[in-house]
């Protein structure tokens, strides 16, 4: 049994890829058993190896009293034989998965091999991806067979970035293997370090598929915020007004509209659709809620401008400030971030933009979007967007607000942490 032998110390397991989902599983699992964390990257490792987590998730406190091996080095892989893959699926720019760090790893992974060895994934991909695109790359590189030589499993990953409440230990798994066997080995192995318990699905495409429809379920109820916060912006009514008055009913949904980025819910839907359309179905409702949150940051860029006209400025000549640039509040994360949206589309209409942002990099700013965040903003501002509810914003005061802008700046709060709060500024939300 691999988990008793996880346990004993006479077997490895290593994580590849260690990211925001990677590495806070192999420092839980690494308190109680040896883990190898293994990750492409030498300036990555170098930072772990110095207690520091890359993503600024994890505290120095999360590297304490931990038996883990950090490395770059593909051969100290072969000392393992419990392996979690937990590297990045996007979309491209066309938004079509794009699976070549997955299959690389797989196929890399292959090499190192041995019978009855583990392969778990955790990283999203479409339902029979892992057992259509992984498994025949573990077989070719390795020689070996599954499940006749080596087990596979799936086990998606629900990790909420900038959210300390909700880690790794207190979420229910989802576990699953290539067969019966390997499933309940798969769910002992994460019962080491998964207290609130692990459900085993029924198969390996299930699990996939319950993975992509949690963000897909989310990305539809937003992307019905959205549009119903466009219809209350030509009935004159504000969003959030219907949304308390709704919500007092016991079972209605409390979602509210806002930029939909980042690497999960902006994502997986397309990994639903993609697998759909192959399939011979073209989704609907699921692409239409894609078009919808997609469209999001142009919209609050163009009803912005829209107020500039109204208030009779001068649209090239104005001069906007946009607070936040991350993907979601209080975290580092720009990735797919749709902040970027309404600059781009701010700029399209020559308006000078400033850009600042407490937890966002500057050189990746720059290196990702070709933007500068702005350490020292001006006062001259004829309007300015919240768009990220970062903590250092939600306490701000009208008084702040009101030394940045020019008499008739207006305020954008995208996502209405200063509902009913301000009485003397031009202020709008979605």
């Amino acid at each position: 049994m691999i988990h008793e032998e996880l346990k004993s110390g006479n077997k490895k397991l290593a994580v590849i890829g260690l990211g925001y989902v990677g590495l806070p599983i192999a420092l839980e699992f690494a308190k109680s058993i040896p883990v190898i964390g293994y990750d492409i990257s030498e300036d990555r490792v170098n930072m772990m190896k110095a207690g520091k987590d890359p993503s600024n998730e994890l505290d120095a406190s999360a590297f304490q009293n931990v038996d883990i091996h950090f490395t770059a080095n593909f051969e100290d892989l072969k000392d393992a034989s419990f392996y979690i893959i937990a590297v990045p699926t996007p979309v491209d720019a066309h938004k079509v998965p794009d699976l070549r760090a997955l299959k690389r790893a797989s196929f890399e992974i292959g090499s190192v091999l041995d019978k009855g060895d583990y392969v778990v994934y955790e990283s999203t991909v479409y339902p029979g991806c892992t057992e259509d695109d992984c498994i025949p790359l573990l077989e070719e590189s390795s020689g070996l067979k599954s499940p006749q030589d080596f087990k596979v499993g799936f086990s998606p990953e629900r990790i909420n970035p900038g959210d300390t409440e909700h880690t790794i230990s207190k979420i229910l798994k989802v576990v699953s293997g290539i067969d019966k066997e390997s499933t309940h080995e798969i769910a002992e192995v994460y019962k080491i370090v998964v207290k609130a318990g692990v459900f085993e699905a029924a198969s390996i495409k299930v699990a996939e598929a319950a993975k992509v429809i949690e963000n897909t379920q989310r990305d539809l109820n937003i992307a019905l915020m959205n549009e119903l916060s466009q219809i209350f912006d030509m009935i004159g009514i504000n969003t959030f007004d219907v949304l308390e008055a709704a919500g007092t009913k016991w079972n209605f949904l409390k979602f509210t509209p806002g930029l939909v980025g980042g690497h999960c819910i902006g994502v997986d839907p397309y990994y639903l659709t993609y697998k759909a359309i192959a399939l011979g179905y073209k989704p609907q409702v699921i692409l239409s809620g894609r078009s919808i949150n997609d469209g999001m940051g142009a919209y609050v860029a163009k009803k912005l401008v829209q107020d500039l006209i109204k208030q009779d400025k001068q649209i090239a000549a104005s001069k906007v400030l946009v607070m936040g640039a991350t993907f979601k509040e209080n975290v580092s994360d720009i990735r797919n971030s749709k902040v970027v949206d309404v600059i781009d589309e701010l700029k399209s209409y020559m308006v000078d933009v400033d850009v600042v942002d407490p937890h966002a990099c500057k050189a990746e700013m720059n290196k990702e979007y070709g933007i500068d965040l702005t350490e020292n903003p001006d006062s001259d501002y004829d309007a300015v967007v919240v768009a990220v509810n970062h903590k250092e914003y939600v306490g701000l005061d009208e008084s702040y607000f009101r030394k940045m802008m020019k008499e008739k700046g207006i305020l954008v709060d995208v996502k209405g942490i200063y509902k009913d709060k301000f009485q003397t500024i031009n202020y709008r939300s979605l």
